[in-house]
């Protein structure tokens, strides 16, 4: 019963517990997309900004740590990761949706969109388009195709000025957020994004984990993990008048709080880190990409479930955790392998010494930390369809 020490953090090759947070967040989602009326109250909707919290802070870790080690960030092995891990499953996906929708006649909508999807401008998608929620995809590659030249290029290894960078960042994404707006802003989700950086920014250096430290004791964990389960049942009471910004920004903040705490080793915290939720959690991007596919299977073998419902929703989620172990096991694991050897190739750097105030932490290569990887739909794409 005590608090993580940093050199512990530092030694963490894995975070089971996010992974976990992956499977529950994906299974809200599902619910959200398929489970009707009578999964409201769980407000899978927002979901998708737990996995937006969850990447940045994961990304951002693997990124300061191969800092730490080589005394920079290759950012061309960083993209050659980043590609071979996103895009394999996005492209077969893609081309199984047109596929199946050629079988029907109306492969035109996906050839119409075809740009928007191969140049991941998802977001910009009309709100009828066919796999539109891959539009977080979108999102994300966005982000991360800027995020490490700022962070780690322009800005060297010095924890003050990289942590005024990432809160300015998150100061001018809020105040380009226009006052009045009758659909969702897109600044808010990069947001989201940031302040997982930002909390990974913060607990790379001793001092920031200093401050983050009693939150990582069971006891305190154990009461944040508590109240941010309470916080997701009351986002269905947010007040209209404060609009989704607000809230999406507060969840995210409250996300972010949260991470320190699934560090812990209090009994909620490694409840998250079974192997179960981490079966689900590993294969949580797959499942994502496929989650429509998935849904109309379910609807056509049982056609008395009907479109939206309880038995549409758990079956949607089996169909697509069967097709996600396929493509976990048969494409994401290879794909990535060969990103990271490409990576190496590309790089082929020795270890730096370091600065003295660290241990040094494993490769970035190395550290097998659970990607957040599939980001999932909330509110916009969910009124989209």
């Amino acid at each position: 019963m005590r608090s993580l020490r940093y050199d512990e953090f530092q030694a963490m090759r894995r975070f089971p517990a996010l992974d976990g947070l992956r499977a529950v967040a994906a299974i809200m989602v599902f619910a959200f997309h398929y489970g009707g009326p009578s999964w409201k109250w769980l407000t899978g909707w927002i979901g998708v900004h737990l996995f937006f919290v969850l990447s940045g802070f994961l990304i951002t870790t693997l990124l300061l740590r191969e800092e730490h080690r080589y005394g920079k960030v290759s950012l061309r092995a960083f993209y050659l990761r980043r590609f071979f891990r996103i895009m394999p499953v996005y492209l077969l996906v893609l081309f199984l949706t047109w596929a199946l929708a050629k079988l029907n006649g109306t492969a035109d909508a996906v050839e119409r969109l075809m740009a928007y999807y191969l140049l991941l401008l998802n977001d910009f998608m009309p709100s009828n388009a066919p796999y539109l929620h891959s539009w977080t995809i979108g999102i994300e590659q966005k982000f991360y195709l800027f995020w490490p030249a700022i962070a780690f290029v322009l800005v060297t290894a010095v924890f003050r000025r990289r942590l005024a960078v990432t809160a300015g960042l998150i100061v001018l994404l809020i105040a380009m957020i226009p006052p009045d707006i009758a659909w969702l802003s897109w600044p808010i989700h990069y947001v989201a994004i940031l302040f997982g950086c930002l909390v990974a920014v913060v607990v790379h250096h001793p001092r920031g984990f200093a401050v983050f430290r009693p939150l990582t004791h069971p006891v305190t964990a154990t009461a944040v993990i508590v109240l941010f389960v309470a916080f997701q049942w009351a986002v269905q009471y947010w007040p209209v008048r404060f609009g989704q910004e607000a809230l999406i920004g507060t969840y995210a903040a409250a996300a972010a709080v949260l991470l320190p705490a699934l560090l812990s080793r209090s009994v909620l915290a490694r409840g998250l880190g079974l192997r179960p939720l981490v079966f689900v959690g590993e294969r949580s991007y797959s499942m994502y990409l496929i989650q429509s596919i998935a849904a109309r299977a379910t609807i056509g073998l049982l056609p008395a479930l009907g479109r939206r419902s309880t038995g549409v929703f758990l079956g949607a989620v089996v169909v697509a955790l069967i097709a996600a172990d396929v493509l976990y096991r048969w494409v994401e694991l290879p794909m990535i392998e060969t990103g990271r050897r490409l990576a190496a190739r590309v790089t082929r750097r020795g270890p730096s010494v370091g600065d003295g105030t660290t241990p040094t932490p494993p490769a970035a290569e190395d550290v097998q930390v659970p990607r957040p990887r599939a980001v999932l739909a909330d509110t916009a794409p969910a009124v989209r369809g």
